[in-house]
């Protein structure tokens, strides 16, 4: 707790799902954290307010990452209301599965500008003010190593497309001491993805552990990547699926 002081993490589409329990479990860590939301207003207001209430600090920011310059324009905001950034993490994130023959061009430019360009333009951005010991972590997905299903060729692109980038950005920013990881987790309950979902007998027959995963748990990884004890990995893509189509 006492090394966490005074440190300051951005959370990029952190109002709702993994994103929510990453800025819980990171303010419950003592960092500062701001994090940003693209429609759930009262769902960033109620956030901002819980950990308030648990005696955190907490800061919200409208940011469309399909927009140019937004996850750039939110990284300055933490800067001025906190005065520096320790922590970076790309959450913010689409999904549509559908066949390839089916996406339009303005679908597939807004799943690589959320996806992809959004993650380049906020390490862009934050890396310069960051130093030894800082942090970059993206949240990725198990489907860039593995689909199993039809309709997922473009998602699946974007996050092979992060973790390529991981590893490059890793080599990029060692000079500085930043460490730079990818975390890839499988279904996950959340209201996006509810382990009662239409999809939910289908997806647990090919998770070894048979389950969904839960926010937390992605949080907890989170945390620890996070923390001084990770800092020899970097450049890593870890999966946290529960086994998915071993």
């Amino acid at each position: 707790m006492e090394s966490n002081l005074n440190k300051v993490a951005l959370i990029t589409g952190g109002s709702r799902g993994i994103g929510a329990s990453i800025v819980r479990r990171l303010a419950k860590d003592g960092i500062a954290v701001a994090f940003t939301y693209a429609n759930s207003s009262k769902r960033a207001e109620e956030l901002v307010n819980e950990i308030q209430r648990s005696g955190g600090t907490a800061f919200a920011i409208h940011a469309n990452a399909e927009n140019v310059n937004a996850t750039k324009e939110a990284v300055e905001k933490t800067i001025e209301e906190f005065g520096r950034i320790n922590i970076l993490i790309n959450n913010a994130g689409i999904f549509e599965q559908k066949m390839y023959d089916q996406f339009t061009v303005e679908e597939f430019d807004r799943m690589v500008a959320v996806n992809v360009r959004s993650v380049f333009e906020g390490v862009q951005a934050a890396a310069p003010q960051m130093s030894e010991g800082d942090r970059i972590i993206t949240i990725g997905s198990v489907n860039a190593d593995v689909t199993g299903f039809p309709g997922l060729s473009l998602y699946a692109m974007t996050k092979a497309a992060v973790a390529g980038m991981t590893r490059g950005l890793a080599r990029d920013l060692s000079p500085k001491g930043i460490t730079v990881n990818n975390i890839q987790p499988g279904p996950v309950d959340t209201d996006m993805n509810p382990a009662d979902g239409s999809n939910a007998v289908l997806l647990k027959e090919i998770i070894a552990i048979g389950r969904y995963g839960k926010a937390t748990e992605i949080a907890d990884l989170v945390a620890f990547l996070a923390s001084e004890q990770a800092g020899y990995i970097t450049g890593a893509s870890i999966d946290i699926n529960g086994g998915f189509m071993i």
